[in-house]
C-alpha cells in the first residue's frame, strides 16, 4: 500500500502546483475572473478524462478472461513501471524550469478557452498517469491500495498547502529529488511482480530457483517482508531471472538518470 500512496502524493502534488502556478499568473493579469474560471474548467475536464481512461481500463479488464486478462494486466504492470521511470526522468529535465514553462504557455493561450485547454492537459496527464500507476499497483496490492491513494491524496493536498505558504523546509524541488529514489523502487517492484508472473505462465525460464533462501530471516509473505515485497521488490527465494531483470533494470535507469540533465533555474 505504501507504494500507491508515494505514486498518488507525487502525481496529485504536481497537479497542484500546475494549479497553483496557473492560479497566480491568472491572478497578475488585467481581467483574471474570466481566466480563473477557464482555469477551473480546464481542472475538471482533466479530471473527467482521467476518469473515462479509469472507467475504460476495467471495461477492457471486464471483456477479458484467462491468458488475455493475464497479458493485459503484465502489459499494465510493465507500461506503468515504464511510465513512473519516464515520469522520474521527465521532471528531472523540467522541474527547475516548470514554472517558466506553465506561464509561457498560458501567455500563448487565447482567454479562457485556451487557459483551460492548458490546465486540462496538465491535470489530464497527471490523472491517466495516475490511473495506470493504481491498476498496476492494485493487481498486487487489492483494495488496501485505494485506502492508501486516498491518504496520499490527503498528503499531497497537505504538502502543496505548506509550499503555498513558503514554508522554508518544504521545498517542492527538494520534494520531488528526494521521491526520485522512492519512485524508482515503486517501479522496480512493479518489474519483479512482472517477472515473477511470465515465470508463472512459463514464459519466461527461472534458470536457477531459488538463487538462495532468506525466509528463515525475512519471510516476503507476511510483516516487513511483505511490505518491503510490494514496495520494493524483495523476494526471499528469488529465481536468477528475476535477478537478472533486477540487475538490468537498475543499470538502465542508473544509466538513464546520469544522461540527464537537471536544467538550473535562470537567474534572477
Amino acid at each position: 500500500m505504501l507504494n500507491a500512496l508515494v505514486v498518488v502524493w507525487r502525481e496529485s502534488l504536481e497537479a497542484l502546483l500546475v494549479i497553483g502556478v496557473l492560479l497566480a499568473w491568472t491572478a497578475r493579469q488585467r481581467d483574471p475572473a474570466p481566466l480563473r474560471r477557464g482555469l477551473w474548467w480546464g481542472v475538471a475536464l482533466g479530471v473527467l478524462l482521467a476518469a473515462l481512461l479509469g472507467g475504460a481500463t476495467l471495461l477492457a479488464q471486464s471483456q477479458l478472461q484467462g491468458q488475455a486478462l493475464d497479458v493485459f494486466r503484465l502489459l499494465v504492470m510493465f507500461g506503468a513501471a515504464a511510465l513512473i521511470v519516464q515520469m522520474v526522468l521527465w521532471m528531472r529535465r523540467h522541474g527547475a524550469t516548470l514554472r517558466r514553462e506553465l506561464e509561457s504557455r498560458a501567455a500563448n493561450a487565447a482567454g479562457a478557452r485556451g487557459i483551460a485547454l492548458v490546465a486540462a492537459l496538465a491535470v489530464a496527464r497527471e490523472g491517466a498517469e495516475t490511473v495506470v500507476f493504481l491498476y498496476g499497483i492494485g493487481l498486487e496490492a487489492g483494495a488496501g491500495a485505494l485506502v492508501a491513494a486516498a491518504a496520499g491524496l490527503a498528503l499531497a493536498v497537505a504538502s502543496a498547502a505548506l509550499i503555498a505558504r513558503g514554508a522554508r523546509l518544504l521545498s517542492y524541488r527538494l520534494l520531488f529529488r528526494a521521491s526520485e529514489v522512492v519512485l524508482l523502487l515503486v517501479a522496480a517492484a512493479l518489474l519483479a511482480a512482472g517477472v515473477d508472473q511470465l515465470i508463472a505462465m512459463d514464459w519466461l525460464a527461472p534458470l536457477l530457483d531459488p538463487v538462495w533462501d532468506s525466509s528463515a530471516l525475512l519471510d516476503d509473505s507476511a510483516g516487513l517482508g511483505r511490505l518491503l515485497a510490494d514496495f520494493i521488490g524483495y523476494r526471499a527465494r528469488p529465481s536468477a531471472t528475476l535477478l537478472m531483470a533486477y540487475a538490468a533494470y537498475w543499470a538502465l535507469a542508473a544509466a538513464l538518470l546520469a544522461a540527464t540533465r537537471c536544467p538550473r533555474p535562470a537567474a534572477r
